[in-house]
């Protein structure tokens, strides 16, 4: 009068199928580790974005600061109607050009932090 127990399930552990690599084949980290020049190669492509990224970030910000003379003459080649342009050019860089500068400043920040997570995946494989 034995009830028929059903089969014993095996739990079988191991690594996932999309983690497994093939043989022979260097993780991107160990590349860098062991100073290879493939993963040499990986770390001058990281500090290249971060450069073009600065370089971008500066030259958005040379054309902001650059433009400010320019914009500052506009009320005496207006033919001086203003009385006095002092408001004119606090109100030129408290509501024109510091919300510009943190617009690139936050655009740069994410474009870096984005490399670099980028950069992260790259060594982790994903």
């Amino acid at each position: 009068m034995s009830a028929e127990q059903p089969p014993r399930r095996v739990v079988v552990t191991g690594v996932p199928r999309g983690a497994r690599r093939p043989p022979g084949h260097a993780p991107a980290r160990s590349e860098i580790s062991e100073q290879t020049t493939l993963g040499a190669t990986y770390v001058r492509s990281l500090m290249r974005s971060q450069l073009r990224a600065a370089l971008y970030a500066l030259g958005s910000l040379a054309l902001v600061v650059g433009s400010l003379p320019l914009l500052f003459a506009l009320p005496a080649a207006l033919g001086g109607s203003l009385a006095s342009p002092e408001p004119f050019i606090w109100a030129a860089l408290g509501v024109g050009v510091y919300p510009v500068m943190w617009l690139i400043a936050r655009w740069y920040v994410r474009r870096a932090e984005r490399n670099e997570r980028d950069f992260t995946r790259l060594l982790e494989g994903r």
